[in-house]
């Protein structure tokens, strides 16, 4: 009996992922494997741009400035 039910159920799923990819298939929708070349290239270019500028604000002298003065004070503090 278990056999048998595991047996249909199988088919029901096999079946219905079958129908789904033909589905997808007629309607011209793929799925995607991941990015391609120039994207992983824009991202790239775009994470580098961002670490320039937080590179830049963090080694202002008002940023830096503050920074020094808040590990100034946690280094001061009394325990």
């Amino acid at each position: 009996m278990y056999q048998v039910v595991r047996a249909r159920l199988r088919a029901l799923v096999c079946g219905a992922g079958t129908a789904l990819r033909r589905r997808a298939a007629r309607q011209g929708l793929r799925r995607d494997a991941g990015m391609v070349t120039s994207e992983y290239a824009m991202g790239i270019v775009a994470a580098v741009a961002f670490a320039v500028v937080l590179y830049k604000v963090v080694t202002s002298g008002a940023v830096s400035a503050e920074l020094q003065g808040i590990v100034k004070r946690a280094l001061d503090a009394r325990m």
